[in-house]
């Protein structure tokens, strides 16, 4: 089966930066569709940024311009650069890895990715 192992979540105050990776354990990682999903206490689950095969990407309308996700094919990893960070960012972050983008589309509906890691805890104080 395929693993995604997130790392670099942390405990940061207002206006901190965190970058956040995801590990995948298989190939063809490069064709993956990748991404990163939180979800913060008590709350639904919520789109953060989207990266396809091609290098093209979204984002959560909450994050847009504070971050960015890129990956490294040749590392099997995804990033996830949080700039900005704000209270509400706290969450757990969690890795998601699928062969379509249909997950990304609708999540918002409950749509899961085929593959999702534990996830890596952000904390962000005031």
């Amino acid at each position: 089966d395929v693993q995604l192992v997130e790392s670099g979540g942390d405990s940061v105050e207002s206006g901190g930066s965190l970058t956040l990776s995801c590990t995948v354990s298989e190939w063809p990682y490069s064709t993956y569709v990748m991404g990163w999903f939180r979800q913060p206490p008590g709350q639904e689950r919520e789109r953060v940024a989207y990266i396809d095969a091609g290098g093209l990407t979204d984002y959560g309308d909450s994050v847009k311009g504070r971050f960015t996700i890129s990956r490294d094919n040749a590392k099997n990893t995804l990033y996830l650069q949080m700039n900005q960070l704000k209270p509400e960012d706290t969450a757990m972050y969690i890795c998601a890895a699928d062969t379509t983008y249909s997950w990304w589309l609708l999540l918002p509906q409950g749509a899961v990715a085929r593959f999702r890691g534990q996830g890596t805890q952000v904390t962000v104080s005031s």
